[in-house]
């Protein structure tokens, strides 16, 4: 394992590599839409499907191509294929502001989502600068890189888009061909020759990945905690929008302070509570506190009847973000540095499918609630939903004992 004096200035850059991909990621969202509609000559309402399939896309290729980038972290070391991976990501956002057609869009975000298999070599490279008894902080300081670009990135995004909507793609180019460069000049290789192992095609994919990984019987009932964790979570991209507006009569703005406040708490939960709570209580009790207080959470949102409800709920469904970062340090410690990077793109292969599924369940959810052919008029449904899917996650992860993860692998 590299020297502990190095991994700080390694986990600084990988932080600020991850926050500088997540605000160029956020900061097209405020001009995606008008992009498409100049692309197919339509309305809002025409666009509003092809941004659904351009994400499907962005997902689908998340989902095939993580666990082939994690292997290729563990025979080729982490440095090389992250910085390719920003090289990538710079010709997609090029690629999607010079864009002369719908197709030309589709190719940026398929590129993309290649890329951003890359996510699972970050986690790798955290695990081996990392004491295992540190992981789960230093894995809530990578969600909280996430959970910050997406603050400033829209933020950003809506500043560049009135000089026009292609505007926000060049920075975002800029910014991650900036970071290759970065990375290329400071970056350290982490995974020592002697750690590293052949690579095989037959493992490079979501199916041969977990059938690599399913001799170790722990890992699996963790993967399914991790999806039922994930298609909770979705409830909040997919419905929030609709959910405040249709029950509360929430405005654009309104709606914006709440994400804002939501990507805030996020922050605080992923950099700083897990941090202590986890030096408190140990990783398997965070997991369970994080679970179990977030399923409270959504419960209570979902049956909130009046707008300022959905702000004093919002702390205790944020909570969410403590069970994951200790969920993924439990996962770390099964699997010897060789094969970090296979656990890892596992785990972003199986959450990009979870979404995939979870976007549009919540969504078709919702829509059934409010219609009137719900037997109940309950537009809370899909947060009620999230909230016993946390609480069917505490239930698997009880079943999967795992006491016994807390031990490095051998």
């Amino acid at each position: 394992m590299v020297q502990a004096r190095t991994s700080r200035h390694a986990l600084l850059f990988i932080f600020i590599t991850m926050l500088i991909d997540m605000i160029g990621l956020g900061i097209i969202i405020p001009v995606i839409p008008k992009i498409i509609v100049s692309l197919i000559g339509g309305t809002l309402g025409d666009a509003a499907p092809y941004g659904g399939w351009l994400a499907d896309a962005y997902a689908g290729m998340q989902f095939l191509f993580a666990p082939l980038i994690g292997n290729l972290s563990d025979h080729f070391g982490r440095r090389p294929v992250l910085i390719l991976a920003l090289l990538a990501l710079g010709i997609d956002y090029t690629i999607t502001g010079l864009a002369p057609t719908i197709s030309w869009l589709f190719l940026g975000r398929i590129l993309s989502g290649a890329a951003g298999g890359s996510y699972s070599t970050v986690n790798a490279y955290v695990a081996d600068i990392t004491p295992p008894e540190k992981r789960a902080a230093n894995f809530g300081l990578i969600g909280a890189a996430f959970g910050l670009g997406f603050i400033i990135g829209p933020l950003l995004g809506g500043f560049f888009g009135q000089f026009g909507p292609r505007v926000p793609f060049y920075v975002s180019a800029g910014l991650a061909f900036a970071n290759a460069l970065y990375g290329f000049v400071v970056l350290r290789e982490t995974l020592p020759k002697e750690d590293r192992r052949p690579f095989q095609l037959s493992r490079a994919n979501p199916v041969g990945t977990l059938m690599a990984l399913s001799r170790f019987p722990l890992l699996i009932a963790l993967f399914s905690v991790f999806v039922l964790i994930q298609l909770a979570h979705d409830s909040n991209p997919a419905v929030w929008t609709y959910y405040t507006m249709q029950k509360f009569h929430w405005t654009i703005a309104e709606v914006s302070y709440s994400l804002v406040a939501v990507g805030v708490l996020s922050v605080i939960v992923s950099a700083v509570v897990t941090r202590y709570v986890v030096q408190w209580i140990g990783e398997t009790n965070a997991v369970y506190l994080g679970l179990l207080v977030g399923g409270i959470g959504f419960a209570g949102i979902a049956f909130a009847t009046e707008g300022w409800m959905i702000y004093a709920w919002m702390p205790f469904s944020m909570f969410m973000a403590l069970a994951s970062p200790s969920l993924n340090a439990i996962a770390s410690h099964q699997v010897g540095p060789e094969e970090q990077g296979e656990l890892q793109g596992a785990l972003a292969s199986l959450q990009s499918l979870s979404s995939l599924v979870a976007m549009p369940a919540m969504a078709y959810l919702f829509a059934w609630f409010t219609s009137t052919g719900a037997p109940v008029y309950f537009p809370g449904a899909p947060f009620l939903a999230a909230g016993i899917l946390l609480a069917a996650a505490a239930a698997v992860f009880a079943r999967a004992q795992p006491a016994q993860a807390l031990s490095p692998a051998e």
